[in-house]
């Protein structure tokens, strides 16, 4: 299922994350430090319960969560979404809902690396992992 995630994953290029939190709507300041940011990634699985941590030296956070069932979910710049997160044909597709709004974050491998594309409206960020 999501064993091909399972892992630590260390960020090493990041392209348009700033203008992808601006779609968003995350504030000046806040924008500056995640994009400063090189976050670490931990994703684990314990039964069918998946587990993404991402810590940085910005903000730390944790989701847990079952394929394909909604759970509330606290962002690093605090927004407070209705998210759920599917497996469709080896990507993670995690959608979050909040105030009218939506955004996708896309996770895959791609040559042993994971990559993840983040979209709201019109604008994209990738940002690359590599094993850590």
């Amino acid at each position: 299922m999501c064993e091909p995630f399972v892992g630590s994953w260390k960020l090493i290029s990041s392209e348009n994350f700033e203008s992808y939190m601006k779609e968003l709507g995350v504030g000046f300041a806040t924008r500056k430090l995640g994009s400063l940011a090189k976050p670490s990634v931990v994703i684990s699985t314990s039964d069918d319960i998946i587990t993404i941590k991402t810590e940085s030296t910005f903000k730390n956070t944790e989701i847990s969560f079952k394929l394909g069932e909604e759970f509330e979910e606290t962002t690093a710049d605090d927004r407070k979404t209705k998210s759920i997160i599917t497996l469709d044909d080896g990507t993670l597709i995690h959608v979050q809902k909040w105030d009218g709004k939506e955004t996708t974050i896309k996770r895959k491998l791609v040559d042993s690396k994971l990559v993840v594309e983040c979209t709201m409206n019109n604008v994209t960020s990738t940002r690359v992992y590599e094993r850590a």
